[in-house]
């Protein structure tokens, strides 16, 4: 899932001559460093002990009724396989499933084939193409401050690098030292923009992290005719410390990297230096690939009103270095469990259509969601219109190891969304509540700004809502101890820790799973699934006041350019 921080091979030092206090500064670095993996490893290896705890204690006392026989029929075993098969497949493609990779479109026929051979859904793949670049060889970046030369480290071990390439930069070649323009503050507004002390225009610009999306903060450097983008984390916390890996979008047209903050901040200071002269030489060598063809997959089930249809989804593509889908799996884990309900003759069918779909692109920028989207509002076609879409379901990550029951909270929807499908979003995160209240589990209510695959659905008017176990988001004291005291001492997690330590990591693979927090998830996606399916009037239901009125295949987001825009989306 896309946040505001992604992580995505060679190992390259670029040293020439430095002083004592360049010394002084990379010495700095490598403490900062060594602590910051020593907290991280800590860390994982103490969530390790909670995801053992958890799995074998709370989750054999748990015994109350699901209220739902699709919850009651899933099995989680069944779930896990699917999810060794997505570890199984990043672990022979270099360790990811990224889309343009044969891991990627290996996941694409696991899932279709698994489909095939488990239901009798109608299965349709879709393409889109996406703009791609490669790097030819390693970037580099040079800084020169009163005369004394620094070249920085780029590796793909992010611990390591002092810098990191941004993807969709364009290239750069600076034949001579560039001017650095130092953005106040955290460069999320026109106001900071042009308080810079050096005008941004022509030269190299340098924001911190923080605050708004990565893309914000390239639109604004395009905006003021920057050369070029330098992005540095904040050293807000051990793990804010590290260059990271982020996007800036299909749109980008600036070179862009991202520093270290120890890197970072001494630029900064240097530049903000009146009486020093320091600038930055950039080289990026980036070749321009082919448009590469994206796959969604859609399936149907074969019965239900096409023109009233619930939509499931989750995205099948990973991070540059991640392994796993845990929303991927649980989504293809309850398709499959519905179809063998479907095929007993106890279970009624249920009124609706169920779409259950995987999108591709989502890590960066929601693409493959947006382009379904797009296509239904101009599509004539009876069940591939938008208009036939009553809600999307979306569950993206769902078995974080410091875990959160998270539920999107529709109170926080983007302003800009359209006003009929805010009360059916909040009755759905007050279903999601009620369940785990049921079941006597703790919950979170959860962002719902629109930075996951749902965004694009939301901003047309169709009703969204879903699960969250959590980012790189901190577990808190309040939050521990209230999961300790439903769950049982000790199960309740680590207070102070972020809720998965391998986020956008290369240890994000399947042993970085809690086993009970994901059963619990999908049980809930499946209580929810069969709760909206029995409902005899869906439509009413999610929509007191009536859909969105929607003219030739448009509606109130007519005035932004993408869902990017509208939602203001990191592309990560």
């Amino acid at each position: 899932m896309p946040s505001t921080n992604q992580v995505y091979n060679t190992d390259h030092h670029y040293g020439e001559k430095t002083n004592s206090s360049n010394k002084l500064t990379l010495a700095a670095i490598g403490v900062t460093i060594v602590l910051t993996i020593a907290v991280l490893g800590l860390a994982v290896a103490t969530l390790i002990k909670v995801n053992q705890t958890i799995s074998t204690e709370t989750a054999t006392t748990t015994s109350a009724s699901l209220n739902s026989v699709l919850a009651e029929s899933i099995r989680i075993q069944d779930v896990m396989g699917h999810l060794n098969e997505l570890q199984r497949i990043a672990t022979a493609n270099n360790g990811n499933r990224a889309v343009s990779t044969s891991g990627f479109n290996q996941t694409l026929d696991y899932i279709t084939n698994s489909l095939s051979i488990y239901t009798n859904y109608n299965v349709k793949t879709s393409f889109f193409t996406i703009r791609q670049f490669a790097l030819v060889n390693n970037p580099i970046l040079i800084s020169s401050i009163n005369g004394v030369v620094t070249n920085y480290t780029y590796s793909n071990d992010l611990s390591a690098a002092d810098f990191y390439h941004i993807q969709f930069s364009i290239a750069a070649n600076f034949a001579s030292f560039q001017q650095i323009s130092v953005i106040p503050g955290v460069g999320c507004s026109d106001d900071e923009w042009s308080k810079a002390s050096v005008s941004p225009a022509g030269k190299v610009a340098l924001v911190k992290r923080g605050i708004c999306a990565f893309s914000d903060k390239g639109a604004l450097a395009a905006k003021y005719n920057v050369q070029a983008l330098l992005i540095y984390n904040d050293g807000a916390s051990p793990d804010r410390i590290s260059p990271i890996a982020i996007g800036l979008g299909q749109q980008n047209n600036l070179p862009a990297l991202f520093l270290s903050y120890p890197v970072g901040q001494a630029l900064a200071d240097a530049a903000l230096n009146t009486s020093s002269n320091t600038g930055v030489r950039l080289i990026i060598n980036v070749e321009n690939l082919p448009l590469s063809p994206i796959g969604n997959i859609c399936a149907d089930t074969p019965t239900g009103d096409a023109t009233q249809t619930i939509v499931v989804g989750s995205h099948s593509d990973s991070n540059r270095l991640v392994f796993l889908g845990s929303g991927s799996a649980a989504n293809l884990g309850l398709a499959i469990a519905l179809a063998r309900l479907f095929q007993t003759s106890s279970y009624e069918k249920y009124k609706y259509r169920i779409r259950f779909c995987w999108w591709g692109a989502e890590e960066i920028g929601l693409l493959g969601s947006d382009d379904h989207v797009k296509q239904a509002k101009v599509a004539t076609a009876v069940g591939e219109r938008l208009q036939d879409y009553l809600i999307n379901l979306n569950y993206d990550m769902l078995g974080s190891p410091n875990y959160i029951f998270g539920i999107y909270d529709g109170r926080t929807a983007n302003d800009a969304t359209p006003t009929q499908a805010l009360p059916g979003s909040n009755k759905i995160s007050a279903l999601f509540r009620g369940w785990f209240e049921g079941q006597k589990l703790p919950w979170d209510f959860t962002d719902f700004s629109g930075r996951s695959d749902y965004g694009p659905f939301l901003a047309e008017g169709i009703v969204a809502g879903g699960l969250f176990s959590g980012g790189d988001d901190i577990k808190t004291q309040e939050q521990r101890d209230r999961y300790d005291r439903l769950l049982g001492q000790g199960a309740g997690g680590i207070a102070g820790a972020i809720q998965d330590p391998c986020y956008h990591q290369p240890c994000d693979s399947i042993q970085n799973i809690n086993p009970f927090a994901y059963e619990k998830m999908v049980q809930a996606a499946a209580y929810a699934l069969e709760y909206l399916a029995r409902q005899g009037d869906l439509q009413t239901y999610l929509y007191p006041d009536g859909r969105p009125t929607r003219t030739n295949g448009q509606s109130s987001r007519q005035k932004y350019d993408s869902i990017n825009e509208y939602f203001r989306m990191p592309y990560l």
